[in-house]
């Protein structure tokens, strides 16, 4: 709806807010993750608040680590641009716009302050990445009324500390197309320099850190560009 009231604003010569990109007017918190390049395995990640009706930058940039085939477009809130697109099992994380969801963890409580939805995860939690299954692109637990019946699943209660936080981010889930992607999240990394099979990650104080500042009213997004493409869609994207 967004996009067809920007083409009658123009074709009547009405003007167009320079903010009136794929971002949320009601979202006031936003994550953004830059990379030198689509191939990129590093990025840089930046909280802002959007302070009436600016985006203010909130405390430290800090490093992250990207999917092992850098960034490649995918299924969120904005639609794909030049550059690579987003598969299933291609080692890319999403670049775009995306809201963000529950959260996960290993522990019975969440760090403190957290505000987003938030459950512990079980010996029988699954994330599922079989495009043919029903519950492609969703986290789920293997019980009685839920039998394993897809070809491929990742296993959620990880025997390292990878999943010890976990954020939702919500790329190709609404509803989910087969094939384009799923199970993707931010993280805890393994290290500076060890990239991800397509999620954002960062070490276990940072992923703290946005835990306890993350607000569901707030409606927050991540945003995932390289540099180039990131400056380009500054303005039309009402980006900081």
């Amino acid at each position: 709806m967004k996009q067809i009231w920007l083409l009658l604003a123009f074709l009547a010569g009405l003007p167009v807010m320079a903010n009136a990109g794929p971002i949320p007017e009601t979202t006031s918190q936003m994550i953004l993750v830059t990379s030198g390049d689509w191939p990129a395995i590093a990025g840089r990640l930046q909280r802002y608040s959007r302070v009436s009706g600016s985006w203010q930058p909130v405390g430290e940039a800090w490093p992250v680590v990207l999917g092992r085939s850098g960034l490649g477009w995918g299924a969120g809130l904005a639609p794909p641009g030049e550059g690579p697109r987003k598969r299933e099992g291609d080692g890319r994380s999403p670049a775009g716009v995306y809201r963000l969801g529950k959260a996960y963890g290993y522990s019975d409580l969440p760090p403190t302050g957290t505000a987003l939805a938030y459950r512990s995860l079980g010996e029988a939690d699954r994330c599922v990445d079989d495009p043919k299954a029903a519950e492609y692109n969703r986290v789920v637990t293997i019980g009685p009324d839920l039998p394993a019946r897809w070809s491929s699943a990742e296993v959620m209660r990880r025997t390292d500390e990878l999943y010890r936080w976990v954020i939702v981010v919500g790329h190709n889930s609404d509803p989910p197309q087969p094939g384009g992607g799923s199970c993707i999240f931010l993280h805890v990394w393994a290290g500076a320099t060890s990239p991800t099979a397509g999620c954002t990650a960062m070490p276990r104080e940072r992923i703290e850190a946005l835990l306890g500042w993350l607000r569901p009213e707030a409606e927050p997004v991540l945003v995932q560009l390289p540099v180039a493409s990131y400056q380009a869609l500054r303005k039309p994207w009402g980006l900081p």
